[in-house]
């Protein structure tokens, strides 16, 4: 009830992000940004038969959308910016800002244990694991997926209740949906909400965003695109234990690119939906070419290509690696990239973000491509811009 008391106050603050990021924008940026900004979208979406696709550019608070191809093969539906699409592990920013939020409020600490907020697993090795570590993919090697097995809360307590580490917390890097699923329920837990409406009733509000969902309203399923998978078959998320917190939400580029100009404010974080953003690109472990934040993934600025494609690889999503940790931890930076990807079977999208440069990218397709040819294709723009 704190947080739903508090909604008008975080709407009111929601406004003023919304005027610092800018409205969106008719006119075209200059013919030759158009121009490669059409070319390597259409390669792309040869190369890999994509559907449809759609960018979202900021640029000094300017926006541009470019969209291409079909929502939906069988209505032949036109994608545009407003097209709801599967954004994956893109979702983990949501989840990540909602406990950030929950930190700026005095709710919880990252410093806190799980079993502060789940008395059932005190005395477990899972309930001794730090919140920062659930939200850094640092918990000491959990699997990637929730195991098949799980099919309820139930069991899934229960399977954290068995879980052992595989390496001391704070030590290796194993990029996991369980880890993050649960930092977005003891999060909610904190506001004392489901996760559903913990998202839908105040954090999604609070960052003025108006075609975000974990469920799609009926009446804005047209505006849902239909993914397909590798065999070129219609293909949606099915619901799972976790999902929502770990890869559910859809939304549209309209929306991310708005979520995206609101992670590039500069000066001071005043408010406490601003604190929140701004604090999710908290520096906190070293992996490679990648300090991991809360979520976000973050280079120095200007940074290679070859860097980023690393640092998006699937040998660094798959794999575990050592991770060194930053004491103390990196405070937000402005000359750097911040990045996520974020696939379904059926889609796959990335989000890029430069704060010195005030400029934004968000790529959007109803299939499931590699990150190697999204990083690219946003190397592509950034470049075009500059």
């Amino acid at each position: 009830m704190r947080s739903l008391r508090k909604l008008s106050a975080l709407t009111a603050s929601a406004l003023v992000l919304c005027a610092q990021a800018g409205l969106s924008h008719a006119e075209a940026f200059s013919a030759d940004i158009e121009d490669s900004v059409q070319k390597a979208a259409k390669t792309v979406m040869q190369q890999y038969a994509i559907p449809g696709l759609v960018i979202a550019i900021s640029n000094n608070g300017k926006q541009q959308f470019y969209s291409f191809g079909l929502a939906s093969k069988a209505t032949e539906a036109r994608v545009t910016p407003d097209t709801l699409f599967e954004v994956g592990s893109i979702s983990k920013l949501f989840t990540a800002t909602l406990a950030s939020y929950a930190q700026v409020e005095g709710l919880l600490s990252f410093a806190d244990p799980v079993s502060k907020f789940l008395p059932s697993l005190q005395g477990s090795a899972f309930g001794k694991v730090a919140l920062l570590h659930l939200a850094t993919h640092t918990g000491g090697g959990f699997p990637l997926q929730v195991p098949e097995n799980v099919k309820d809360d139930q069991q899934l307590l229960s399977y954290l209740n068995a879980w052992q580490p595989t390496y001391p917390a704070g030590t290796h890097r194993s990029y996991a949906n369980p880890s993050i699923g649960m930092l977005g329920v003891i999060a909610a837990k904190s506001l004392n909400l489901s996760f559903t409406a913990a998202m839908q009733n105040t954090l999604y509000p609070a960052l003025g965003l108006h075609s975000t969902y974990l469920n799609v309203p009926q009446d804005k399923m047209p505006l849902y695109a239909q993914g397909y998978n590798k065999t070129e078959q219609p293909v949606r998320l099915n619901p799972d234990v976790l999902a929502d917190q770990a890869y559910g939400v859809r939304t549209s580029a309209r929306d991310l690119i708005h979520f995206a100009q609101l992670n590039l404010q500069s000066g001071k974080a005043e408010s406490v939906i601003e604190r929140a953003v701004l604090n999710t690109h908290t520096g906190y472990f070293q992996i490679g070419p990648m300090t991991q934040d809360l979520v976000w993934e973050q280079y120095p600025y200007p940074v290679t290509l070859e860097n980023l494609l690393e640092g998006n690889s699937n040998t660094m999503a798959y794999e575990t690696h050592q991770a060194t940790a930053l004491n103390p931890p990196l405070a937000p930076q402005k000359a750097v990239w911040l990045n996520k990807t974020g696939s379904t079977s059926g889609f796959g999208g990335y989000i890029a973000v430069l704060p010195e440069k005030q400029q934004a990218v968000v790529i959007l397709a109803n299939k499931n491509y590699p990150n190697s040819a999204r990083v690219e294709l946003a190397y592509a723009i950034f470049k075009a811009l500059h």
